[in-house]
């Protein structure tokens, strides 16, 4: 028993959870987010899946992690290095100690130590030899022996109450953080309301696991974590893709037309298309289609009937879509292609995140094909520029192509939910708005954007195809001057879209010595890296980019006033010398990590503080 037993207030914390991909890690992750949100915690999570499928049960390949920072304070990344680990098997130690700060308390399942379980992680001799128990806290509890003897009455196969153990080690963790167990008894209770022996065993476990730890108090400190001071109204937890499918759903309701999402299942895109196919009372139609170029084909089949559009996929995906791409290009009908990007190139590591996709995003496809680009920034975020994708797309009458990634689509964070009538109208241009005869290439003087003219309507019979179009009447015309002009014309329209976005807003002063600059899903880290050095007086800035192209019309006063500018991002630089060929006058910087995870706040800070440091010399 530890006789030196305190409890402590805090901030915030960094947990992970990790284990076999049969431990329940991932769910273990989710109810300890779903408990510390329901206290009012502000919170980012990171579920780490393996990349490889049915890896080796015990192997380093094979393991699966779930990290979460809470706070009383604005969370805006799962935290850099865990201040507590859950390891399930040696293999979790070995994968997570170094991402584990020193001092960390480790709870490991003390009856996965053994030999077998050493060579199935590639192991020749026990990793807590050494001087590992000096630097962390270890805590040995045998979870799998005290699961079977709290569930010993309980009338389940052996297997079925080991995969009990989950629920101790979270019951654990729940006291050592006073956390309780009110919120994860109940979804127990009504995620298997139709087996009862099985909510029994689950929820004896968990407080098993409680009381253990309270009765021997394994842990030197526990801790408590107060409510995080956040804005009134009603919130849920949420993933990028959850929200997503909620902002397609919403910008139907805005908009007036019926969803269509034509897909093809992809890592880590597909839980949007599971998730949109659960609203099927909003009138939203779901395709799984055969392949991805059937899913874009049969969503720009539905935008030209009139339905609102979608068809989301990841960056394999994406390179089979850019024909189609084209074609909506050519013909200017509404569509939102919505690329989750994922660690490349080919299959790459299907589970890992990077944001690697931007300039096929930007330039590939064949002619001159120009379309709007614009990325989320958090998972929550995902429901407003999806929302903004469809907008931008059916207002301009264009395809959209909107990018998340992978740690957006599968993070989660508190969302507060807005009320419908806040969000603005989405409104369609019809062959009505013009005066005169219909034609369907008859553009807007001020947006250049042509009418959406759903076939069947009296007397606006018109063609459509990817042949090249007469300026106005849609007929097919091969001119080299036609064919010039409509060019223009296209890029124009696209050009204009920046009239109607939000000016690029910066987070510090306008003339400071560093001005760093991000976009899409690495905002979190890097917000709460600059947010730091800003608290310590540092002269830092940040400009954070959703809008792609276009850019927003005031980019180029934003990017004056600075002494030095530093593009961060996980990729080799695309966004960088995207700017770079617009802005040829600035020196940009660059940060660049492709290592399938997000950025750490502690290495944006060791890129900041020398540049910051030059420019005082």
């Amino acid at each position: 028993m530890n006789t030196q037993h305190n409890n402590k207030t805090i901030e915030k914390v960094t947990i992970k959870f990790a284990g076999d991909s049969g431990d329940g890690m991932q769910l273990t992750g989710s109810l300890f987010s779903d408990e510390s949100a329901f206290l009012g915690n502000d919170l980012a999570t990171f579920p780490d899946y393996p990349a490889e499928i049915r890896a080796p049960a015990g192997s380093v390949a094979g393991v699966s992690g779930f990290q979460v920072q809470i706070g009383s304070i604005e969370i805006l990344s799962p935290g850099d290095m865990a201040d507590a680990l859950v390891a399930m098997n040696p293999a979790a130690l070995v994968a997570n100690l170094k991402q584990t700060r020193k001092g960390a308390c480790i709870i490991i399942d003390f009856d996965a130590w053994n030999e077998t379980e050493f060579k199935k992680a590639g192991l020749d001799h026990d990793p807590l030899e050494g001087d590992i128990a000096a630097t962390y806290q270890i805590v040995k509890a045998p979870i799998t022996t005290l699961t079977r003897t709290a569930l010993k009455n309980i009338d389940l196969e052996l297997k079925n109450k080991d995969r009990c153990k989950n629920m101790f080690a979270l019951g654990m963790v729940f006291w050592m953080y006073g956390r309780p167990l009110i919120q994860t008894e109940k979804y127990i209770k009504t995620k298997f309301a139709s087996k009862p022996i099985i909510v029994e065993a689950n929820i004896t476990a968990l407080t098993a696991g409680y009381n253990h730890a309270h009765t021997i108090e394994v842990f030197a400190s526990t801790y408590k974590i107060p409510s995080a001071p956040i804005k009134k109204g009603v919130y849920r937890q949420i993933s990028g893709n959850q929200a997503t499918a909620l902002g397609i759903i919403a910008a139907s309701v805005k908009s007036g037309r019926n969803v269509f999402l034509g897909s093809y299942p992809i890592t880590p895109a597909s839980d949007i298309l599971h998730e949109l196919s659960k609203y099927k009372e909003f009138t939203v139609k779901t395709f799984q289609a055969e392949d991805e170029i059937a899913g874009v084909c049969a969503a720009i089949g539905a935008s030209f009937a009139g339905d609102l559009a979608f068809s989301t996929t990841s960056g394999p995906g994406l390179s089979l879509k850019t024909e189609a791409l084209s074609l909506a290009v050519m013909t200017e009908l509404p569509l939102v292609v919505i690329d989750v990007q994922r660690s490349g190139p080919s299959t790459g590591m299907p589970t890992k995140t990077e944001q690697s996709d931007l300039a096929m995003a930007l330039f590939g496809r064949h002619g001159e094909s120009p379309l709007p680009v614009i990325a989320a920034s958090t998972p929550s975020d995902c429901f407003c520029h999806t929302f903004l994708a469809a907008k931008i797309a059916v207002e301009h009458m264009t395809p959209v192509i909107l990018l998340t990634d992978a740690y957006l689509a599968n993070g989660t964070e508190p969302w507060l939910i807005p009320d419908i009538s806040d969000l603005p109208n989405i409104n369609v241009s019809t062959p009505d708005d013009h005066e005169g005869p219909y034609l369907p290439y008859r553009r807007d003087e001020k947006t250049l954007v042509r009418p959406w003219c759903i076939p069947g309507t009296p007397h606006k019979a018109h063609r459509i195809g990817g042949l090249e179009k007469q300026d106005q009447t849609g007929h097919v015309d091969y001119e080299p001057e036609n064919h010039e002009l409509m060019c223009h014309l296209r890029a124009a329209k696209i050009a204009r879209i920046a009239d109607s976005l939000p000016e690029q807003e910066i987070y510090g002063k306008t003339e400071q010595d560093l001005l760093v600059i991000s976009w899409g899903g690495a905002f979190g880290p890097v917000m709460t890296a600059v947010k730091k050095l800003q608290a310590e007086g540092k002269s830092i800035s940040l400009a954070h980019f959703n809008c792609i192209n276009p850019l927003p019309k005031n980019t180029a006063t934003v990017l004056t006033g600075f002494k030095k500018y530093i593009v961060c991002e996980q990729n080799l630089g695309q966004f960088r010398d995207y700017l770079a060929s617009r802005f040829h006058h600035i020196d940009f910087l660059r940060f660049n990590r492709v290592a399938g995870q997000p950025f750490m706040v502690s290495e944006l800070r060791e890129v900041f503080v020398p540049l910051l440091e030059e420019c005082q010399k």
